[in-house]
């Protein structure tokens, strides 16, 4: 059956969508928006998984969805719809994301009073691995810092490579909150460690040092960019002039681990983990790298003291008489 979009429905609803459940999906994605103010990448993961589930559940139950349908799911047509993603070659920590988008979304039609079920809290996650960060030597990092920029086709384009991985390991910044940067943003050049205000997930505001080896990277950059985008455009830009898309810097980082010969964990999220891990292995405190990562939980950054650890017991190793 062909769907059409009726004129007020949002353009981040999937056209396969029903138009019996749009507007309680239109609701929902705008809940997430201004309540929960959540990044829009989270807004678009939460629309991919829940259209996908809605899709699969027309072919599964044969009726248009409504709140009655969603509302009359049993445990079985949940665990059928993971096995469809498990058919699909979907893994686990994407089954584990999707099925935690679902139960956001019946969690929120109970809290707003537009209906109930308590089935899909019966049902089992995916079990996933334990997630150890994959960062970069020292050594690597100052590479791919050093030697980026003779990559580039460009010298301005080389400068803006350096610029964005000395920001990402100097501060520990996520590639999103990089790219989001605008040219205001950065402080002005001064002698010690100026303040950068970082944007981060849910609109959390936080600072973190901007090292004076940063400040100069990107002042270099700045320098040799052909773009004059003015105090509020965007700092990193692409070769058309628009602001530097993530999916371009990625494969920047994919072009330099293979020409600098550097690992296939090199990516911009491992400058992030290498930031942390080797704070931590200098002696930084946890709860100071929590709040220079913006993390809300320090569980979440005690997950590089597992990667401190790995790296002391591989050093006792290569010392230790015994061990060799």
């Amino acid at each position: 059956m062909t769907r059409t979009r009726s004129p007020s429905t949002p353009d981040d609803i999937p056209l396969a969508i029903a138009p019996g459940i749009q507007p309680v999906f239109a609701s929902f994605l705008e809940w997430l928006r201004l309540e929960r103010r959540v990044s829009p990448n989270t807004v678009a993961g939460y629309s991919r998984d829940l259209g996908s589930f809605f899709s699969f559940l027309a072919e599964h139950t044969g009726e248009d969805l409504t709140v009655g349908v969603l509302e009359g799911l049993k445990p079985f047509d949940f665990r059928a719809w993971l096995a469809h993603r498990v058919k699909d070659g979907l893994g686990a920590t994407s089954n584990a994301r999707a099925l935690s988008a679902i139960r956001t979304f019946y969690k929120w039609l109970e809290k707003t009073g537009r209906g109930e079920n308590h089935a899909v809290r019966a049902i089992r996650g995916p079990k996933l691995p334990s997630a150890v960060p994959k960062a970069l030597s020292q050594a690597d990092a100052e590479i791919l810092i050093d030697e980026i920029d003779l990559l580039a086709a460009e010298p301005w384009i080389g400068a803006r490579d350096c610029a964005l991985v000395s920001l990402l390991y100097g501060c520990g910044l996520r590639i999103a909150e990089a790219l989001d940067l605008n040219q205001s943003d950065i402080p002005e050049k001064s002698k010690g460690s100026a303040m950068l205000r970082v944007i981060g997930k849910g609109r959390k505001e936080r600072l973190t040092p901007l090292l004076p080896v940063v400040s100069e990277a990107i002042a270099e950059y700045r320098k040799l960019c052909p773009y004059t985008p003015g105090a509020d455009g965007p700092l990193f830009i692409g070769a058309r002039g628009k602001r530097l898309n993530p999916s371009v810097a990625r494969k920047v980082l994919q072009t330099a681990r293979r020409g600098l010969g550097l690992p296939e964990t090199a990516s911009p999220h491992a400058l992030r983990h290498s930031f942390a891990t080797h704070l931590l292995a200098g002696g930084g405190d946890l709860r100071t790298i929590q709040e220079l990562l913006g993390h809300a939980s320090l569980s979440t950054t005690q997950r590089y003291t597992q990667v401190d650890t790995a790296t002391l017991m591989a050093e006792y190793a290569k010392a230790h008489p015994r061990a060799r």
